[in-house]
């Protein structure tokens, strides 16, 4: 993905705006054109008060910081955040990351394979200690070969495939067909993104019209249920959690290599040490710094706050976000916040709702490392450059699952947030298209990684930054959630390291060459058309719930079960329990099941999931019934 990095004060020269059209000669077009230039406004015009904001402090962009990558030094970094640093050549690393390998789709170990080839040839140009040799590894042709020598003696067609087709794709435009705006269409999750897209190789891929701003135009998607629900980002384990980015690193290599975008990454920069305690300060430090006060927050207390602030009595405010407040008091007030907001004297009563917005931005801004990373910024501005909806929305979700915990918690509640201003729109004047425009700049411009933007290409940029942010904001639910590929991928890895393997380079070749099925495919045993299983009910009652298992047992049965039990049995909780009457039956919803062991951390289960599939895929696991978190405490 080719890399978009911005900085404030390289923005200097806005495009002119386009000429107001006469109303009554006006088409359909030419008003959606207008409408979308007058949006487009409120960017250069976020854009120039950053700059004002930030004009004294231009020195602190530097080009320094930046350093050019020799060539193999990206795949070796990649190699090292996809948990495969084994293949690197090191025998002192950790054998048990090789498990990773068995979990690979025949896309995702074409992408591995892909990288592994450029960085031993990089190695063998420099004359240096010589790495595994790729043969070792994947079964190739001799390794002294020509690229195009193991293209043509490689025994996996596929590879041979993808790399003529994105030979292709750089000489022609995708064919596109645009989307019926507002159809709702399947979003799959059972199968990995790419093979999904390995298959419309030669189809036709469909576009979304990038003229249509209207949120209520958007394509709406859906995620069909399987037998096995759906897992959203906090219903694993933190254990399961720090597989996943790994995972999707890979997935989403392979994807862009199927699409033909090159992933680029920026290095980390170094963050600079500030004396501040709010602003300025880096998102782990803030969020150590608070957990000493609240533990477990899993966002900064400061953007609560602001938040709270401006959901309390901004949301209704004319503008709010794009209407700028007074420089000097929102530099006055970040002073005062210093002082005053950890001792608890800080009152925001009598702060303008205007002020309390450009605050919020300023806070993002000041962030020593962009909230999306430095690491992953360029690849979050890149996304539109993918023509579908539908794998740009494929490639946002798995970039928002390789990001730290930190920053995709922090990054959900401004979401939310973004999307609660939205919802008034009829009151704030700020639909979806304006929200977007005025919050792409604070997302993606950072004094940290400057970069002047090409000659010709401010608008494209604005306007794909801006749709970013657009998507991120309306798909939200979508987003955060974890495909059923991924989970069943991250069995297979808790399968194998249970199982020790100890592999050999033999092993691994065979293991890259098995194609996976993605699919989370429920293997049912005919002959144990049901079960009988106990459910374990945590500190709620010592005796565990004996639950009959069919095809037809859901999570929300096992529930309701075990509160009739508990009225049966004297127990009166109507009170404490949020309980809905419904149909004649009772639904707990302050409580959850969870799956606990066997090829799963802790998994807490979707309502809808059938419990007998789920016995089929991990067998040796406990069931817990737990109270959920959000709710008071029952007993």
């Amino acid at each position: 993905l080719p890399s978009s990095r911005h900085c404030p004060w390289k923005m200097n020269q806005l495009p002119p705006k386009s000429p107001a059209a006469s109303p009554a000669s006006e088409s359909t077009n030419s008003r959606v054109e207008a409408l979308d230039n007058l949006s487009m406004d409120s960017f250069w015009l976020e854009v120039e008060n950053i700059k004002q904001s930030t004009e004294a402090e231009q020195e602190e962009c530097s080009l320094a910081d930046v350093k050019t990558q020799e060539e193999g030094e990206a795949e070796a970094e990649w190699l090292q955040d996809a948990g495969l640093s084994e293949l690197l050549g090191d025998p002192a690393l950790d054998k048990d990351n090789l498990v990773l390998l068995s979990t690979l789709t025949r896309t995702q170990a074409a992408a591995v394979q892909r990288r592994l080839d450029t960085y031993s040839r990089s190695r063998r140009r420099r004359n240096k200690h010589p790495v595994r040799d790729v043969r070792d590894i994947f079964g190739s042709a001799s390794s002294q070969d020509s690229a195009a020598e193991k293209e043509e003696s490689s025994p996996d067609p596929l590879w041979h495939n993808l790399r003529t087709s994105n030979t292709q794709r750089k000489s022609q435009d995708y064919s596109c067909t645009v989307r019926n705006p507002g159809k709702e269409e399947v979003f799959n999750m059972d199968v990995a993104y790419s093979e999904q897209a390995a298959v419309l190789l030669k189809g036709s891929f469909l576009s979304e019209s990038r003229k249509l701003k209207d949120g209520n135009a958007l394509t709406r998607f859906k995620i069909p249920k399987g037998r096995l629900g759906v897992t959203r980002i906090g219903d694993l384990s933190a254990q399961d959690m720090k597989k996943i980015p790994t995972l999707a690193l890979i997935e989403l290599t392979a994807l862009c290599d199927i699409l033909g975008f090159e992933l680029k990454r920026n290095k980390a920069a170094k963050l600079k040490t500030t004396e501040k305690r709010l602003f300025g300060v880096p998102l782990n430090t803030l969020l150590e710094n608070d957990q000493k006060l609240l533990p477990n927050t899993k966002v900064p207390l400061l953007l609560q706050a602001l938040l709270s602030c401006l959901e309390k009595r901004g949301l209704e405010t004319e503008g709010i976000l794009r209407v700028s407040g007074s420089q000097t008091r929102i530099k006055s007030l970040e002073q005062k916040l210093e002082r005053d907001f950890y001792s608890g004297l800080f009152c925001w009563d009598e702060v303008h709702q205007n002020d309390v917005s450009g605050l919020l931005k300023r806070f993002i801004r000041e962030l020593p490392a962009p909230l999306l990373t430095a690491e992953y910024l360029p690849a979050f501005a890149a996304v539109q450059n993918i023509p579908d909806l539908k794998q740009r929305l494929q490639a946002l979700n798995l970039l928002i699952l390789i990001l730290p915990e930190s920053n995709r918690n922090t990054l959900k509640a401004l979401l939310e947030f973004l999307s609660k201003v939205v919802a008034r729109e009829n009151n704030n004047k700020m639909n979806l298209w304006n929200v977007s425009t005025v919050m792409a700049p604070n997302l993606f411009m950072h004094k940290g990684l400057p970069n002047k933007i090409p000659e010709g290409k401010e608008k494209q940029l604005a306007e794909g930054a801006a749709d970013v942010v657009r998507m991120m904001i309306h798909y939200q639910d979508l987003l955060w959630t974890v495909s059923s590929f991924l989970v069943a991928q991250v069995r297979k890895l808790n399968e194998s390291n249970s199982k020790r393997y100890q592999f050999c380079d033999k092993r691994i070749k065979n293991l890259l060459r098995k194609i996976h099925a993605d699919k989370d495919k429920v293997e049912k045993n005919q002959g144990e058309p049901s079960k009988i299983v106990k459910v374990h009910t945590s500190l709620l009652l010592k005796d565990s719930l004996e639950v009959h298992l069919n095809n037809a047992t859901r999570v929300a049965d096992v529930l309701r079960q075990f509160q009739k039990n508990l009225c049966q049995n004297g127990w009166n909780i109507v009170n404490t329990v949020n309980l809905l009457k419904c149909n004649n039956s009772m639904e707990c919803t302050s409580l959850l099941l969870y799956e606990v062991g066997g090829n799963i951390g802790e998994h807490c289960l979707d309502p809808d999931t059938y419990l007998l599939d789920l016995y089929h895929i991990n067998p040796h696991a406990e069931w817990i019934i737990k109270q959920n978190p959000s709710y008071p405490r029952m007993f």
